[in-house]
């Protein structure tokens, strides 16, 4: 294992925080906290490095708001301040982590995402499968309240077998104990919140500690990762149904999380594999129930709102691109062909011009 020292110098120079505020403020400038940052930007700059430096820098507390993405999710935002260190850090670290990740882990990673994570999951079904002439299994699982659920202390300690700067490690004490779930009791430190850039670098250090034990340890081959959803695959239901108390048990003991009882599922390919908002079966794949009618459900309020007045065209058509984008990855034609003939008919005075591109359909407005 290849140890990391003396990081902090250049993680808190000027030049670093000044680049990691260029990263941070993309797609954000208009907005009222921003800008009162970049109006003193260079004050505000050399200030937070004196700060860190000196190691009198205090992680601000955060401002909490609810989103629905689809289930309802409560983000806790930080200050600008605050963000530029995390982006500071991120940018030092992920380098450093990245190339120890398994390459079928696809969480908020450059060149990974949902759509590679499903693609991977078709390619083994198939290899599993010998292209779907024999039985293949598929042991599905979700962890309990993820992000509320990472223990402090293990984290620390995870990130410290690689990190051994101590004032590294002091900046990442700071941030992650910057927070705790609302969800952990007085004697407990747990937690990180779903806003934080660092975040998602610490939920994909500490899963890798499961996935290097689902490869190594229980030898699995067919095995995909986003963030806490994961799945193995095996043509022998009993080797998965025997993996199972194992995973609970490692789960618990190592990294202190639980399984999601309500989602934890083994069944066969034929039956359906839902993974990321997809189902696939043999030689077909198709968009989750739930996440097609939601999708349709929002296209028809957007489609109100137009005729209202409220939304303009141009937001209507991003909609229901955005929608034909997610139905372009699966065997959705039937439903690619409702949704537009739907903007079509209700959408009152919205010409719009369809025609296929590369098997998909778009839609622009004119």
């Amino acid at each position: 294992m290849k140890i990391y020292r003396k990081l902090f110098a250049s993680m808190i120079d000027p030049t670093a925080l000044f680049l990691a505020w260029e990263k941070f403020r993309r797609g954000k400038r208009h907005r009222k906290d921003v800008r009162r940052f970049e109006w003193k930007l260079e004050q505000d700059i050399f200030a937070l490095h004196r700060e860190l430096a000196e190691k009198t820098y205090h992680h601000d507390v955060y401002s909490g708001f609810f989103i629905n993405d689809p289930k309802q999710r409560h983000i806790h935002k930080a200050t600008v301040r605050d963000r530029v260190v995390h982006h500071a850090v991120f940018q030092v670290l992920n380098p450093i982590f990245e190339p120890t990740f398994i390459a079928n882990s696809f969480s908020c990673r450059i060149g990974k995402g949902t759509h590679k994570g499903v693609e991977a999951v078709e390619r083994m079904t198939r290899e599993v499968s010998q292209n779907y002439t024999r039985q293949c299994f598929a042991l599905k699982c979700d962890v309990r309240r993820f992000f509320d659920s990472i223990d402090h202390d293990v984290l620390l300690e995870i990130l410290g077998r690689r990190i051994k700067d101590p004032d590294v490690m002091w900046l990442l004490e700071r941030i992650v104990r910057s927070y705790i779930s609302e969800y952990a009791n007085l004697f407990e430190h747990k937690g990180v919140p779903i806003g934080n850039l660092t975040s998602q670098l610490f939920a994909n250090v500490y899963m890798n500690e499961f996935d290097q034990f689902v490869k190594q340890e229980l030898k699995v081959k067919q095995y995909a990762r986003y963030t806490d959803d994961f799945i193995l695959l095996h043509h022998d239901r009993d080797v998965l149904a025997s993996s199972l108390p194992v995973i609970e048990r490692f789960l618990s003991t190592c990294l202190h999380l639980s399984l999601h009882p309500k989602k934890v599922s083994l069944n066969t390919i034929h039956h359906g594999v839902d993974f990321l908002g997809y189902v696939l079966r043999p030689h077909n794949k198709t968009v989750r129930t739930k996440t097609k009618r939601r999708m349709f459900r929002n296209i028809d309020y957007k489609v109100q709102q137009f005729n209202k007045g409220v939304l303009d065209g141009d937001s209507l058509t991003q909609s229901v691109s955005s929608c034909l984008g997610v139905l372009s990855h699966a065997n959705s034609k039937k439903n690619e062909n409702e949704l537009l003939t739907k903007v079509w008919y209700e959408a009152e005075m919205c010409f719009v011009f369809v025609h296929a591109k590369d098997g998909g359909a778009e839609m622009d407005q004119i």
